[in-house]
Order: structure tokens, then C-alpha cells, then sequence
């Protein structure tokens, strides 16, 4: 596969300047806590980003979910979602923001575990639409090792045959998830990273 790199947004059009940027990079150095701490991956790191503190306040969740539609529009991505929970909040804003914009866009989430009844899938939402031009976009509000996103990616490609090329972070802990993502096509588009808040 061919070298990715990460995409640091800093609000693409809007500029790192803009107010919106600047007020959320306020909002998430509330988010951020420094010393020794064990991640779910079992890795274990001196920067903890809790995002849900950001993606579930009302003013957080659309300051993300502006910016993140911004650049799947510059990408020109037409379905967005992730592992659930982490993208939950995101996608729904996005998912809101592009309906206001009335801009189509397709929105699913990924179960970490296949129901065992019902219709026993790990991907919801609407069908997606089928061909060459479906661009999905993976959202998580972190990256550390890349597992949750390609998790996700894993269940898109096993269910729905959808090979995702894009995936969106609010921020990039820079400890080899990109890398990670690369290897499998995937384009990071970090709103920050960690070098950003120390």
C-alpha cells in the first residue's frame, strides 16, 4: 500500500485562527490529564484525552462536528461512523451539521460484538448507496494505536465489502496509529494532536 500521512486540519478552510478552532482547542486542554495511564489497549501513556467530556457538550459537539465535515466534504466522503461509543456523539453531529448544509451523507455505526438475535450484524444504519463514488470516512474522538478504527474497518469490509480511505480524530496521541491505518490505505485526519497541548 502506499505511504499515508497524517492530515492536520487546524480547520482546514476556517485557518487555525478561527474562532471556532481556537474555542475548541480550549475546550478539549480541559479534557487532557498528564501521568502514568493504563489505555483499554493495554498500552500504557502520560496524555489521556478524555473526548466524550467535548463530543457529548452541546457546544463541543458541534465545534467537532463542523470541523470533521469540513474535511470529509474536502475528501469528498458520503458515509461516516465508527465503533461505538466513541463515534457515537461524532457521527450523529456530523450527521446533523450536513443535513443543515444539505449535504448528503450517509451515517452508520460499528457494534464492538455481533447481536446474537435479530438481524446479528455489527453495522447499523440506512443501506448504503452502492458504486465507485461511495468515499467512507472512520471517526473516533482518539488515536492511539489505531484498534477501534480497524475494528471498524474490518466489520465495514467483512459485512458491506466498504473499504474505508479516510479516518478522522479529534486528536492523534502520535504513538503509531497512523501508521497503522496507512499500512491499510487509510488517509488520518487529525483536528490535533498531542504535540498541540504540550
Amino acid at each position: 500500500m502506499s505511504e499515508q500521512r497524517t492530515t492536520h486540519v487546524q480547520g482546514e478552510e476556517s485557518g487555525r485562527d478561527s474562532q471556532e478552532y481556537q474555542r475548541l482547542r480550549e475546550k478539549l486542554g480541559g479534557c487532557i490529564r498528564t501521568g502514568e495511564i493504563t489505555l483499554s489497549s493495554g498500552k500504557v501513556t502520560d496524555f489521556y484525552f478524555d473526548g466524550r467530556l467535548v463530543s457529548l457538550d452541546p457546544e463541543g459537539s458541534v465545534l467537532i462536528g463542523g470541523l470533521m465535515l469540513e474535511a470529509m466534504l474536502a475528501r469528498g466522503v458520503s458515509a461516516v461512523g465508527g465503533l461505538t461509543s466513541g463515534a457515537d456523539p461524532l457521527t450523529s453531529s456530523i450527521g446533523v451539521l450536513a443535513w443543515q448544509k444539505q449535504v448528503p451523507m450517509n451515517l452508520f455505526f460499528v457494534r464492538k460484538e455481533r447481536k446474537a438475535h435479530g438481524m446479528q450484524q455489527r453495522v447499523e444504519g440506512p443501506p448504503m448507496p452502492e458504486g465507485e463514488d461511495l468515499k467512507v470516512a472512520l471517526v473516533d474522538d482518539v488515536l492511539t494505536t489505531g484498534g477501534s478504527l480497524l475494528q471498524a474497518r474490518e466489520a465495514l469490509v467483512e459485512e458491506l465489502g466498504v473499504e474505508p480511505s479516510v479516518a478522522c480524530v479529534i486528536v492523534d496521541r502520535e504513538e503509531g496509529g497512523e501508521q497503522r491505518l496507512a499500512e491499510c490505505g487509510i488517509e488520518t485526519v487529525a483536528l490535533f494532536r498531542k504535540s498541540d497541548f504540550l
